[in-house]
């Protein structure tokens, strides 16, 4: 008696990104850096507040922040106004400002016994891992945005790259400072990495009532 061939019963499993917000990480908004910032301040907890200050200062993507060296941003004993680090994607310098707040916090952070002696901004905890790796990075940003009650899915490490830019292309629509900011080779990466043309789409929409 021949056996017919039945298809193979797979159990369903349920889907990677189920009840996840999925696509490009949003921008935080200035009363939630501003929320971070005070509870930060209030836990006196100088590492992250420095770290959090010059991610968005800096715009750097997560790899080349947690590499960051303490020579670059201090010189002969000071915090600098302005850095420039070199981007691994790109192997092309990026120069930023560094705030008077974020100078600040960085100051409080060097005078941390941690720092005594350290080569890197972030050093790790453990001797085999000279520097916080980006998977810690993102876990502390996941950190960071939880506190203040957002959604941990829906922002990232890349929320601390766009913050500023975006309030920078809203405030002055100058899209090649943009680009230079971030270090972009090409105008069509910023215009997609900002989403500019679905905002001003949007912002269009809504400003006509029928």
């Amino acid at each position: 008696m021949d056996i017919p061939n039945l298809p193979a019963i797979r159990a369903l499993r349920p889907a990677w990104n189920k009840g996840r917000i999925v696509g490009q990480k949003r921008p935080l908004k200035p009363k939630h850096v501003w929320a971070i910032r005070v509870r930060l301040e209030l836990a006196e907890n100088h590492r992250d507040l420095a770290l959090f200050n010059l991610a968005i200062d800096s715009k750097l993507p997560g790899c080349d922040l947690v590499k960051m060296k303490v020579v670059d941003v201090m010189a002969t004993g000071q915090i600098k106004e302005r850095a420039s680090v070199l981007q691994s994607k790109t192997n092309k310098p990026v120069r930023f400002e560094i705030m008077e707040g974020t100078r600040a916090s960085l100051e409080r952070w060097m005078e941390d016994p941690l720092m005594v002696g350290s080569e890197y901004l972030w050093p790790g905890r453990f001797h085999e891992r000279l520097h916080i790796s980006t998977r810690q990075y993102a876990r502390i940003v996941r950190d960071w945005v939880t506190s203040i009650g957002l959604e941990a899915t829906a922002y990232g490490t890349h929320s601390m790259r766009r913050t500023k830019v975006t309030q920078i292309y809203k405030k002055t629509g100058n899209l090649r400072a943009v680009q230079l900011l971030l270090g972009h080779t090409k105008m069509d990466s910023t215009v997609q990495y900002l989403g500019v043309e679905l905002e001003d789409a949007l912002a269009i929409a809504e400003a006509i009532e029928i």
